[in-house]
């Protein structure tokens, strides 16, 4: 998964770099239709927020924000958010397929019909 890191306002050390990339990289489990992710890095009145995009095939993106005094707490709590959505959306897919006649049938009418 390719992760693409933003930085507005602040600096940003390659540590963190690192730990958000490999943060980022482990949502994948939660849905592998995952591409690709964008992290924005931003401090505002010594608050430093992050937003995570996540981009994922053949559906909308997912987006969640980390608010904190610290850039690796705002990193944390912005993974737990993103982790969130996707459990929540992959515990939501719905099969438009209907169930196959065989399915259907009680075990009756399997009787009935051989």
């Amino acid at each position: 998964m390719n992760v693409r890191i933003t930085v507005r306002h602040t600096e940003v050390s390659d540590e963190v770099r690192a730990r958000t990339e490999a943060l980022v990289s482990k949502l994948q489990k939660f849905d592998p239709r995952v591409s690709h992710a964008e992290v924005v890095f931003d401090e505002e009145k010594r608050l430093k927020s992050v937003e995570g995009i996540l981009h994922v095939d053949r559906d909308g993106p997912v987006v969640a924000t980390g608010e904190a005094a610290d850039v690796l707490s705002a990193v944390d709590q912005m993974i737990e958010r993103l982790a969130k959505i996707l459990r929540r959306r992959r515990s939501q897919v719905t099969h438009h397929r209907g169930a196959t006649r065989l399915g259907d049938l009680s075990e009756t009418e399997m009787t009935e019909v051989e």
